[in-house]
């Protein structure tokens, strides 16, 4: 059967009743497809959609070819093994009994004396040496799906369908997911907001509120078909504008000429030299026209209005979002952070870290990066004061402000206003409403509870409530800030952070992101570990 996906007049609401899709026709092209949109937008919805674990409320989902979808969840029973997740105990069961001399002729001709080899090559291509009965609960979480993932590409079906493969990922099992989708020759729709990732597609599917939109072509090509777009509607903007204020001019001319008429014809009536029936006809004939031309007037300008609020709500969409800060003030060459001689950990005799230096100067840059358990939380705990060293001590020199993946300096039952107006007691409403809109909260989205955000909405309120007041701090430190942002939302906080003028400590895996917002220095704790131990 020929792979192809295909959505047909697709239509699927929240249960509160918000629209995701209505109509919605969209067709796969073969190959590698990478389906990017705002947090909200339904990506997932519509991945369940076409793996069938959801109905469609209206319309159709065709799909041909064997599917095969990667999974979210992290947790597993405990006696599940690599073989499990593979599917092939029973296959192994039966080689084991072959090379023990207890298999039956049936078994022996059955047998698949590949199999085992075969499994260590798909470990292998996603960074992964384990055995066959290795427990999957030994597993790390980014192990585990890196682990599914080769169980996915193991099982060779037609399309794949990821979503967010690399999130909580490190850089090394980052880097060995993109390149299994480079080399990767079956179909593949991947929800993902990793730029990297995106670059190994052969299509990027936009969805947005306005439906779904297909690109030919990675990631940088989407994105300069994009910017085209944004320059064809500015100009649509402009025009629209030019239309309403031509239409606006001539419904003023136009009221302003029946004005002189009216008045003529009350001067000539109060003259009494012309017949009150004439003039009287010339009345009714005014109001007509008059009329008509006010109803057509009204009709320009509604069409005009609908054209502007057309090209205003498409400028929304397309729109790269940026923000001005405050200055923090913080001078060139103060040290912000010392640390010196470091050793911490968990567990007696086991350091996480040892004898670890550094220093941090303002305005540096700098990424904490290093593989899943080299101590990048360790490092942040200590830093922050939430974990006390063994020995050496960790001095924070001026004020500061953590952004953890939990943004745990928001009080989830407030509001985002009201968080910020905590968070900033000095600031009018004024200056809270206009800090929040920096960071796409306006109007009433300001006033939404935090409990009820997205994780990617959660970062961009703790952003706009710790940056946006008169007084930001000097020393911003980051937990892996872009895991669950959509990508429109990562490049706010990338524009947001490039104006920022205090120092910066980062963790993260992100290599577009660590380059986007200009890191100055990297310090990687892998490196450090491994030279201290040996």
């Amino acid at each position: 059967m020929p792979v192809s996906i295909s959505l047909s007049h697709l239509t699927w609401s929240t249960p509160d009743g918000r629209s995701l899709f209505s109509d919605l026709n969209l067709t796969f092209d073969p190959g590698r497809s990478g389906l990017v949109g705002r947090n909200g937008v339904g990506k997932s919805t519509l991945m369940k959609l076409i793996a069938g674990t959801l109905r469609p409320q209206a319309g159709a989902v065709s799909v041909g070819g064997s599917l095969g979808m990667l999974s979210q969840t992290v947790q597993v029973a405990q006696r599940e093994t690599v073989a499990d997740l593979f599917g092939i105990s029973d296959a192994l069961a039966l080689l084991g009994r072959a090379e023990d001399g207890t298999a039956s002729i049936e078994d022996l001709s059955i047998a698949d004396w590949t199999l085992e080899a075969r499994l260590e090559a798909a470990l292998a291509r996603l960074g992964l040496q384990a055995a066959a009965h290795t427990p999957l609960s030994s597993f790390s979480g980014g192990q585990l799906t890196r682990a599914k993932l080769a169980a996915l590409v193991f099982a060779e079906p037609d399309v794949i369908l990821l979503d967010e493969p690399t999130n909580n990922l490190d850089r090394a099992g980052r880097a060995a997911v993109i390149d299994m989708m480079a080399d990767w020759r079956g179909g593949a729709i991947v929800v993902s907001h990793d730029r990297e990732l995106l670059e190994t597609m052969d299509a990027i599917v936009e969805l947005t509120s306005l439906g779904a939109t297909s690109y030919g072509g990675n990631w940088s090509l989407y994105r300069a078909r994009k910017a085209i777009e944004l320059a064809s509607a500015r100009h649509d903007l402009a025009d629209a504008e030019r239309r309403l204020a031509e239409v606006e001019r001539k419904t003023q001319e136009i009221a302003e000429r029946k004005a002189r008429k009216d008045s003529a014809g009350r001067r000539k009536r109060a003259k009494g030299d012309a017949p009150l029936l004439l003039l009287d006809a010339r009345k009714e004939r005014s109001e007509k026209t008059g009329g008509d031309h006010a109803r057509l007037a009204e009709r320009r300008r509604e069409q005009a209005l609908g054209d502007l609020a057309t090209a205003r709500d498409r400028i929304e969409i397309l729109q790269p979002f940026s923000v001005r800060l405050p200055s923090t003030g913080l001078p060139p060459g103060r040290v912000v952070l010392q640390v010196d001689g470091v050793s911490a950990g968990y567990v007696p005799d086991l350091p996480v870290l040892a004898g670890l230096s550094l220093s941090i100067s303002g305005p540096e840059r700098v990424a904490i990066t290093g593989r899943n358990g080299s101590g990048k939380t360790t490092f942040l705990s200590l830093v922050t004061g939430s974990l006390a060293p063994w020995s050496g001590h960790v001095r924070v020199l001026t004020d500061f402000a953590t952004l953890d993946q939990k943004v745990s300096l928001l009080d989830p039952e407030m509001s985002i206003r009201d968080n910020f107006r905590r968070l900033n007691p000095q600031a009018g409403e004024n200056a809270c409403r206009a800090a929040l809109a920096r960071f796409m909260f306006r109007a009433d989205a300001a006033l939404q509870q935090v409990a009820s955000l997205s994780g990617g909405q959660m970062l961009r309120a703790g952003l706009a409530c710790v940056l946006g007041g008169d007084d930001p701090p000097p020393l911003l430190i980051l937990d892996e800030p872009t895991n669950h942002l959509d990508i429109e939302s990562i490049e706010t906080v990338e524009a947001g952070l490039r104006v920022f003028d205090g120092a910066l400590l980062v963790v993260s895996h992100d290599e577009a992101f660590l380059e986007a917002i200009g890191i100055t220095r990297r310090i990687d704790l892998s490196a450090i570990s491994q030279a201290d131990r040996r």
